[in-house]
Formats: C-alpha cells, structure tokens, sequence
C-alpha cells in the first residue's frame, strides 16, 4: 500500500490513508484511547509543544495529538486532496 503524506503543521507529515477518526481531545473516549496508546508507546505527539486541539486515530494504532482542530484538519485534508495548499 503506497501512503500519501500530507503536511500537518511545520514540522510534520501524516499519512491520510491511515486516518480512521479526527475527534475532539477532550470526550471520555478519546482521552482513554489517549492514555492506552501512552501506555504503549503508540502516542505520537505532533504539536511541538502547543497546545492538543484534536486526536487522530490511525489503523496501526497509533495516536496523533494534533494542533489543529478536526474541524481545520478536515479543511486542510479537503485542500490537499483537491491539489490546493495545506
């Protein structure tokens, strides 16, 4: 399977083919799906520092902590698979 990247923030890529859910940091769920990943060393924290405005669930069941919304990642994945600018 051939992944395609896309830049999420300055420092960093995603594979979009591997995105299973972009959900808000702060639901129950989340935080516990959160903190099994911690658990297992599947977190990967992608926001430098700043703040966690979303969580991106991966089918290799790795956690993204993202600075952006889901909201404005959804945006930038609807950019880029369109061929705009992220």
């Amino acid at each position: 399977m051939r992944s395609e990247l896309m830049p999420l923030g300055a420092k960093g890529v995603i594979a979009v083919n591997r995105i299973l859910v972009v959900a808000n940091p702060h639901s129950a769920p989340i935080k516990r799906a959160v903190h099994r990943a911690r658990e297992e060393g599947l977190v990967v924290n992608m926001t430098y520092g700043g703040k966690v405005e979303s969580v991106i669930l991966l089918d290799s069941g790795h956690v993204v902590l993202a600075p952006f919304g889901p909201g404005e990642i959804i945006e930038r994945l609807r950019d880029w698979r369109e061929g705009g600018s992220t």
